[in-house]
């Protein structure tokens, strides 16, 4: 869905702006909240393999550490700009709030197709880019953890640049790393097994049941493609899925292991045969009980929503829904569980790691689920709870209590000097 107007800090701005009124926040911590702390532009040459010099730009952005470290992903994308990673790292904020972990909200980008670049050229740009944000990022400052096009191979470069530079192992400088370097079991399912999770207790609150419902996935990367899998585990029938090629469609239900097979053989699930093509805009219209939006932010908007068919939206992804859109779901009775909770799974996973890290002391992936379902089904009822008492949106009542939680935090810490 895409809108050249489309701004993602203007939306997050706006979001912030709504529940600030809602809440009565105080003008002044309003305006602390309304701008980031910090923003890193780095201009990163990097050697290609041809011999060419290309220059790569990067960025950094800590919007608000009051709570505890700046802690935010990296994406690599051609469409990344400031604005975007600003946005981004607002709602790493308000996420990192809402279920209650000790961090405050960051995010990196660096505008590159990471598909059109060899795994040598991938490797010295992360390691540039590493360098080049060294400043601002470690344990006690600001923990990178992996987004979109980046993977646990990455973050591991950068852990090993970082800990070059300072002359010893520092694993907990980024969390979603491998094993073999002090990464935490579960990590790698944690943002699904998050949504999972809170769809369950979103279900269970509307007294129905995920076992025979249909779902629809957009985007069939990590998340997309493991809460597919999820979701099947738990009995419901995933009858469509897409990637940034386009989606497949099968209202008998589609097998997520053997479309996600068939990605990894052909870069895309558009070839598998059992199924009919969709557009990514044409799946968002489908016929479903859930709808799981797991691409990129501007998916759903006021141009589309009056045509979505699902009763409950789950957003893995960071800001799918805009405000306008969201009022016609609400009008509609489209239960929509926001960003800052449904994908809260993946930080709350990175907390883990980075508190074994810390301590050298690791968990077993069932100590890991647990907690998470625990951290997960605890942040949902006490949002449930704000939306039934304030008679407001799953969404509102999210932000109400993150924002109202990092505004205590401002206040109580006050402003130096």
């Amino acid at each position: 869905m895409s809108d050249t107007k489309f701004n993602p800090w203007e939306m997050a701005c706006q979001q912030l702006d709504m529940v600030a009124e809602k809440i009565k926040l105080d003008p002044g911590i309003h305006r602390v909240l309304r701008n980031c702390k910090r923003a890193l532009e780095v201009s990163m040459p990097v050697k290609m393999d041809n011999g060419t010099v290309h220059v790569f730009t990067g960025y950094r952005v800590q919007h608000n550490v009051n709570r505890g470290p700046g802690k935010g992903g990296i994406r690599y994308h051609p469409d990344v700009t400031l604005d975007e990673v600003k946005a981004l790292a607002m709602w790493m904020t308000w996420k990192c709030a809402v279920v209650g972990i000790p961090y405050g909200g960051a995010k990196g980008g660096v505008v590159c197709d990471p598909k059109k670049l060899s795994l040598a050229e991938v490797e010295r740009l992360t390691r540039r880019y590493a360098s080049e944000i060294f400043p601002i990022i470690g344990p006690e400052k600001d923990i990178p953890a992996p987004d979109v096009n980046t993977n646990p191979q990455v973050m591991a470069w950068i852990m090993d640049t970082y800990s070059m530079d300072v002359g010893f192992s520092v694993p907990s400088v980024v969390t979603g790393k491998p094993i073999s370097i002090g990464g935490s079991r579960g990590r790698n399912e944690a943002t699904a097994r998050g949504c999972v999770f809170v769809l369950m207790s979103a279900v269970k609150r509307l007294r129905q049941n995920l076992a025979g419902m249909n779902v629809v996935v957009q985007g069939y990367g990590n998340a997309g493609a493991i809460v597919s899998r999820l979701l099947q585990d738990q009995g419901c029938r995933i009858v469509s899925v897409s990637d940034s090629q386009g989606g497949i469609y099968n209202p008998k239900g589609l097998d997520p292991l053997a479309v996600l097979q068939k990605k990894t053989e052909t870069g895309s699930v558009i070839h598998f045969k059992d199924a009919d093509k969709v557009t990514n805009e044409e799946l968002l219209e489908l016929p479903c009980e859930i709808l799981v939006p797991a691409a990129l932010e501007n998916q759903i908007t006021q141009a589309n929503a009056a045509r979505i068919r699902a009763k409950i939206i789950c957003e893995a992804a960071n800001g799918p829904t805009t405000p306008e859109a969201d009022a016609v779901l609400d009008a509609k009775g489209v239960v929509v569980i926001p960003d800052i909770l449904a994908n809260a799974g993946g930080v709350t996973v990175s907390y883990f790691e980075w508190v074994q890290g810390l301590q050298a002391y690791f968990w077993s992936e069932r100590e890991v689920n647990i907690e998470l379902r625990d951290i997960m089904q605890r942040a949902y009822a006490d949002v449930h709870a704000i939306a039934e008492r304030e008679k407001v949106s799953l969404r509102m009542a999210a932000q109400m209590l993150a924002v109202g939680r990092v505004a205590e935090a401002t206040v109580t810490r006050g402003i130096y000097p």
